[in-house]
């Protein structure tokens, strides 16, 4: 018996007929799924995964104006907040821990919530996602300016609707990325990335192809707000958080190659700039002091290629 399962509540938006829901349809290739070969299984749940994706990059533009929106709203001094449930939840909650040892961000600034809270990360809490109302309550934590980034393959999941409605009331600006068709979505949220992913291998489980589509389209969210904000130089990451022998490993590699120096200087350049890789490549590439590079990442907004050509 599941101690955390929780009956499902009346408490949001209801009366949606499920069985509509592209995400629920029946996918005619795996029709007789339990007859197939180990192999051919395989080679189906691969296939979709493709098609996921491509469907995607057809949303290419979409996603490129939601990380548009994440840049603005991080450079602006606002907070970022993913916000989701089940297999979304927890690829917002994978999205917003990995950015601080990847970009160097702050984790309070791009975070995440998950239905269920942060059990439900490692243990499935159904039936949170049809508490409206939690979602809300996380829309009540934000101010004016902040962005809320709901993540619903079906569309529907009233957590994720709660949150975005409430952040209405607030000026809280909004993104709804979703798997579902763009069809009657308009108003739900400042902007919709619909990436129509369709029917599921194996009916429903939207972990599948939905999943691995979410995945796409948030590393391309954060990773091109990244870019923007100064956090890559060339396809560097510059602003990373050594907080591991690999990572120590690959920042000297990163300060070693960007700022075109031995292995022995680019050593000598980080201990110098207590860590701070951008600081390192300024230091190497204008051949200047700790102080002065560190005023050129300033004036040019944090960006090296800036703070390189600056006179």
């Amino acid at each position: 018996m599941n101690r955390h399962h929780n009956p499902p509540r009346q408490d949001a938006k209801q009366g949606s007929n499920w069985s509509s829901l592209s995400t629920e349809g029946r996918l005619s290739a795996s029709r007789s799924l339990d007859g197939m070969s180990t192999e051919q299984t395989v080679e189906l749940l691969l296939t979709e995964d493709r098609r996921g994706l491509e469907a995607a990059l057809r949303q290419r533009q979409s996603i490129a104006e939601a990380a548009d929106r994440v840049a603005d709203t991080l450079e602006a001094g606002h907070d970022v907040v993913f916000i989701g449930a089940g297999t979304s939840g927890r690829l917002g909650v994978l999205e917003a821990a990995e950015c601080p040892p990847t970009f160097g961000t702050d984790p309070q600034r791009l975070r995440a919530a998950i239905a269920g809270g942060p059990e439900a990360v490692f243990c499935a809490r159904e039936g949170s996602e049809d508490r409206a109302e939690d979602g809300r309550e996380v829309a009540r934590g934000l101010c004016a300016g902040d962005l809320l980034i709901g993540l619903s393959a079906s569309s529907v999941t009233p957590y994720v609707r709660g949150a975005l409605a409430e952040a209405g009331h607030h000026d809280v600006a909004t993104i709804l990325l979703t798997c579902a068709t763009a069809e009657g979505l308009d108003g739900e949220a400042d902007l919709v990335v619909a990436l129509a992913t369709g029917p599921e291998v194996l009916t429903g489980s939207t972990r599948l192809k939905a999943g691995s589509a979410t995945k796409a389209a948030l590393n391309a969210i954060t990773t091109a707000a990244m870019v923007r904000l100064g956090k890559v130089f060339d396809n560097l990451m510059v602003d990373l958080r050594p907080g591991s022998a690999k990572l120590v490993d690959r920042a000297l590699r990163i300060v070693e190659i960007a700022g075109q120096i031995s292995r022995t200087e680019a050593e000598k350049l980080y201990r110098d700039s207590d860590g701070e890789v951008k600081t390192a490549i300024v230091m190497a590439r204008c051949k200047t002091t700790v102080s002065e590079a560190r005023q050129r990442l300033a004036d040019s907004g944090g960006h090296v290629r800036a703070a390189l050509e600056a006179s």
